[in-house]
């Protein structure tokens, strides 16, 4: 049998695995305190466990790390990573610096599915979910980078390569370990889980207790515009995406961020840009927007607008009440799109 790695345990489903083996509920903190307050991987130097205790956990148990397989370092600090999962898998994760504090953006699969037309992480379809353990260790690694600096992950977006409610059970597990007190106490939020659109996903979401935020990838006002770049929309369009996010704010009144990617001559002229605004007025959305440019692929073939037309979008959506702004565009000078790092290194690019 494989070991089991306890990066991958929120602490409660440790703490019920520890008692059904007869020892005792408080072992649980005390091996977060090492693993992450401590950030001792070795079980060897867990003083305070027993040595009978700590032959258990080297026998079934591991604390297995992904490997850095390449890092690329940009000039606004933005620093990439290609990490090696266990069985040979690379992923991407990026940290992104903001006055407010360093966003680790986090991959939740191996390549995607979703087959958005603007998107790099598609050249690769999705060859597995990641764990939630595999998950940590892309803030984790990002973390004993940061240490050098003196510094730490305050921020996760769930918005890498995958589609996050496509691996809906092993996300969760994720999230709830970041947000733990006894973990990385990451607090919920400052944690953003992203979709596409996958209506069942926002429903189930909507259900949980933890006070995460949700962002939906919507880049278009309607239908026809979507269904060309996100085959998503096809399987759940407007009407029911819609129906969605309004089920997610009743549960727990949390506000929803659109994402919202401007393609020259796509969906950045003023006519979708009211239509936007009528689209989350009329549906009383509590809504905040997005704006990204699209950071070019050229096998892609979408072009940026100008920064004039950029600007007229936003301020056009702020004039009709719209909270808008414009993201911050990071490591321009690396391979800054989502997934376009680990397609160059798979030949793709």
């Amino acid at each position: 049998m494989p070991k089991k790695n306890l990066f991958g345990y929120p602490i409660q489903e440790l703490q019920d695995e520890l008692v059904a083996r007869g020892e005792s509920k408080f072992r649980a903190k005390q091996l977060f305190e090492w693993i992450y307050g401590k950030k001792v991987y070795d079980f060897d130097a867990m003083t305070n466990v027993s040595k009978a205790f700590r032959e258990v956990l080297k026998d079934e148990y591991c604390l297995e790390l992904p490997k850095l397989y390449t890092r690329q370092d940009a000039k606004d600090g933005t620093i990439k990573l290609l990490l090696e999962m266990e069985d040979g898998s690379k992923v991407e994760t990026v940290l992104m610096r903001y006055n407010y504090g360093n966003v680790c953006c986090v991959s939740s699969q191996v390549g995607c599915n979703m087959g958005c037309a603007f998107c790099a992480s598609g050249l690769l379809k999705r060859d597995r979910n990641l764990t939630a353990a595999e998950m940590v260790g892309e803030v984790l690694i990002l973390n004993q980078i940061l240490a050098e600096e003196g510094e730490n992950v305050s921020h996760i977006v769930v918005m890498g390569t995958g589609e996050p409610f496509d691996n809906y059970e092993n996300v969760m597990r994720f999230v709830h370990i970041m947000n733990d007190p006894f973990a990385l106490a990451i607090g919920a939020r400052h944690i953003t889980v992203s979709t596409c659109g996958l209506v069942p996903g926002i429903m189930k979401y909507a259900e949980e207790t933890i006070q995460i935020n949700l962002a939906i990838s919507l880049h278009a006002p309607n239908d026809k515009i979507r269904n060309q770049i996100m085959p998503v929309s096809r399987a759940y369009p407007m009407d029911k995406l819609i129906e969605a996010i309004k089920y997610y704010e009743e549960k727990g009144g949390r506000r929803v961020t659109f994402e919202y990617i401007l393609i020259a001559g796509l969906n950045d002229s003023m006519k979708e840009a009211d239509e936007l605004a009528k689209l989350i007025h009329d549906n009383h959305i509590y809504a905040y927007v997005n704006l990204i440019p699209v950071n070019p692929v050229k096998e892609k073939g979408f072009l940026r607008p100008s920064e004039k037309a950029i600007h007229a979008f936003h301020d056009r959506l702020m004039k009709a009440g719209v909270n808008t702004t414009v993201r911050k565009e990071f490591g321009t000078d690396i391979d800054g799109a989502c997934g376009q790092l680990r397609a160059k290194v798979e030949g793709k690019l």
